[in-house]
């Protein structure tokens, strides 16, 4: 059999949240069937475990183009700029795809190589979630360029069908994009069954943005009789910040360091209102924590049956629900066990070959990607 043609890939990645660990999976992933990726970082520059991870992959190229991220760049002209210099670097590479995980910057792009968008979230659709009313100016126009640029693609992914639908709708798009479920290497060791899991609450994530909701879990920890454990920032590069008073607060940990935390299967919560995903989520399932989500279309989608549900923004919900798992062995032991049998289906390598497979259809010229979901 002849080996697979070689694919030269631009992709780019941020180093602020999930998109992160997401595209550095899946360049790990791809890189043994014939994908060479250059990963063009925007935004504030990795952190030394971040470049340890990325240069721990084969044949990567990580290059850190200081470019602006579109929800942190000040104006249209700054994102057109970033689209031009992306588009020069994808033909310095001979990319054969383009792979953006941002999408504003494709709006009046001359991007000469066929064009992926991965939709891991927009300003419209956290506005949606979070806000309501009409966007504010600086949320317009931002949007508006997400909108110009979607409908440039030659392909659209969505990591769940809820997300899928949902920037379907915002931006009036014939198809949904294809979905396709993250995936995550598993970074702590499943636990045994019948060992005794650690008696606290954990959550990780981006602390201060207002989407993961993270002041419900703070004003919930009050009521607990557990200690709740808080990994993440709680100031944004945009400025966003948030105060906590009951949590306890781990700072933005190491990879390594948070695989030690979930090895030891706390409960794990994420009361966020808006999540297209949840790579956390996967992370403390592959290790066998219980999972207390809050009750919206993505987390139901990825974990009705393996999870426990509570309203967005119920804080004494969330307690009591929380409190219910400590007290109860049993269920709490049942409800991991749920979870990691449910990540199964959201690993690296069902997410590299369903992304290959894509990426080889449009290279061959198929158009019918919009009418097949290739997820597993």
């Amino acid at each position: 059999m002849s080996p697979s043609p070689r694919i030269r890939l631009l992709m780019t990645a941020d180093a602020v949240g999930g998109v992160w660990s997401y595209a550095v999976d899946l360049v790990r992933g791809l890189a043994p069937h014939g994908v060479e990726t250059t990963l063009a970082v925007l935004g504030p520059a990795p952190t030394s475990s971040q470049r340890a991870a990325a240069a721990a992959v084969p044949g990567l190229r990580l290059l850190e183009t200081a470019l602006p991220l579109e929800w942190l760049a000040d104006s249209p002209a700054e994102i057109a700029a970033s689209g031009q210099a992306l588009a020069a670097l994808a033909r310095e590479v001979g990319a054969d795809l383009v792979h953006l995980n941002t999408p504003a910057p494709a709006a009046g792009a001359a991007f000469t190589a066929p064009l992926v968008i991965a939709c891991h979230s927009c300003v419209a659709t956290w506005w949606g979630a979070v806000r309501h009313g009409p966007l504010p100016d600086d949320f317009r126009w931002r949007a508006e360029l997400t909108g110009q640029a979607l409908a440039t693609a030659r392909l659209l992914i969505a990591p769940t069908a809820a997300f899928a639908a949902a920037t379907a709708r915002t931006y009036g798009l014939r198809q949904p994009p294809l979905v396709i479920h993250n995936g995550r290497q598993a970074m702590a060791r499943p636990a045994a069954a019948q060992s005794v899991p650690a008696d606290v609450v954990f959550t990780a994530g981006r602390l201060w943005d207002e989407g993961k909701d993270i002041a419900t879990l703070d004003r919930a920890a009050a009521r607990l009789s557990i200690p709740v454990l808080a990994a993440g920032d709680t100031r944004g590069p945009n400025g966003a910040q948030v105060k906590l008073k009951h949590l306890r607060l781990l700072g933005r940990l190491s990879d390594a360091a948070l695989a030690r935390i979930l090895d030891t299967r706390p409960i794990f919560v994420s009361p966020a209102r808006y999540e297209p995903f949840g790579l956390a989520v996967l992370e403390a399932a592959q290790a066998g924590c219980a999972l207390v989500l809050s009750d919206i279309t993505g987390f139901r989608e990825l974990w009705d049956g393996a999870a426990e549900f509570v309203r967005p923004g119920d804080d004494a919900a969330l307690a009591a629900t929380v409190q219910h798992i400590a007290t109860d062995r049993e269920r709490r032991i049942a409800l991991g066990v749920a979870a990691r049998e449910r990540a199964e289906r959201f690993t690296v390598e069902i997410q590299t070959a369903a992304m290959l497979d894509a990426y080889r259809r449009l290279l061959a010229g198929q158009c019918d990607w919009m009418q097949k979901d290739v997820a597993a």
